[in-house]
């Protein structure tokens, strides 16, 4: 299919044509033609790529269906929606290599959290969302009602609530545009996010119950029925940004399906590519390279797989571009 290419994407195609920058397009390249063919893909969130803004681009590719499925940490789950509404509170630290411990006591002093070289008002993020948060929670649990992490996000989003508090464009948004076009998020491990902590907080006080929020168990059946309703051919493909458990968790979902469930005939993915600067060793799952899922089950030998060893801010607005047509 030939593609009309932007000024961005025209670039790429001239310079970007050696090492990490080669396979950046060869990765590129292969998720535009799976979504050209009537693929799905999931996209899975580490780091702290919402604190880094990634949302100017994974919203519009939300918005324009090259992505289906979200799977994300808590914390970027959340620092999406906290950037959404404290932006102009956040303070950046463009030497934060040369801060001292003296220098990061006197951040926290000042209620601030350090995400490299950005810091999160802990007032106006992180307290501004709790409020909002606990009344969403409370009103489940008075009504017997029990949702995902995800889900009370939404409600919070899609009731126009937190509009008064937006400081950016909520087209840069990419929960505002997974809510808005229904588009499901799996949060493993919720729990370590800080709005998980704050949750548990409400739970030793005993003024929450934990059973309002479902958990990372009840979200891989979930993802188990997603996942077969949507791998028929030429099936659902794996864009991973950083490792961890935004990765491991979904990725699983298909060996589940065979091993477990005795489900043989569930197609593999039918594309991979990691963006990641770990490196391959002694066991790290985040530098682990592509082949080694298909002694997993995770991978076939014939599934497109890439690896772009850079940094994900710079790289992954970059093939989202060429996927966009920028």
């Amino acid at each position: 299919m030939k593609r009309d290419l932007g000024p961005i994407s025209r670039f790429l195609e001239h310079h970007f044509l050696h090492f990490n920058a080669a396979a950046l397009m060869d990765a590129a390249r292969a998720y535009a033609d799976l979504i050209d063919r009537g693929g799905k893909m999931l996209v899975a969130l580490a780091g702290a790529m919402s604190t880094g803004e990634l949302g100017k681009s994974l919203a519009e590719m939300i918005r324009q269906k090259k992505v289906h499925i979200i799977s994300c940490t808590g914390a970027n789950l959340e620092e999406d929606v906290m950037n959404l509404v404290a932006h102009s509170h956040y303070k950046r630290v463009p030497n934060y290599r040369d801060l001292t411990p003296a220098d990061e006591q006197a951040l926290l002093e000042q209620q601030y959290n350090r995400v490299t070289d950005t810091c999160i008002p802990e007032e106006e993020a992180f307290r501004r969302l709790q409020n909002h948060l606990f009344r969403v929670w409370k009103k489940a649990q008075e009504r017997g009602e029990r949702y995902f992490p995800h889900e009370y996000f939404f409600q919070l989003i899609l009731s126009g609530e937190l509009e008064r508090y937006y400081e950016i464009d909520p087209r840069d948004s990419w929960v505002v545009a997974a809510a808005e076009n229904n588009v499901p998020i799996v949060v493993p491990g919720w729990e370590d996010s800080t709005t998980g902590n704050i949750f548990a907080a409400y739970v030793i006080k005993r003024e929450l119950r934990p059973d309002i929020v479902r958990s990372g168990i009840e979200y891989m059946p979930w993802l188990a029925d997603w996942y077969l309703r949507n791998a028929t051919p030429p099936g659902v493909g794996f864009f991973q940004i950083g490792g961890g458990i935004a990765g491991d968790f979904p990725i699983c979902v298909v060996p589940m399906l065979h091993q477990d469930l005795g489900r043989r005939d569930t197609p593999l993915w039918a594309y991979f590519c990691q963006i990641s600067d770990s490196t391959t060793s002694y066991g790290s799952y985040s530098g682990a390279v592509p082949n080694e899922k298909i002694t997993w089950g995770k991978l076939g030998v014939n599934t497109p797989r890439f690896i772009v060893e850079s940094d994900a801010t710079i790289v992954d607005p970059l093939i989202f571009a060429w996927v966009l047509g920028w």
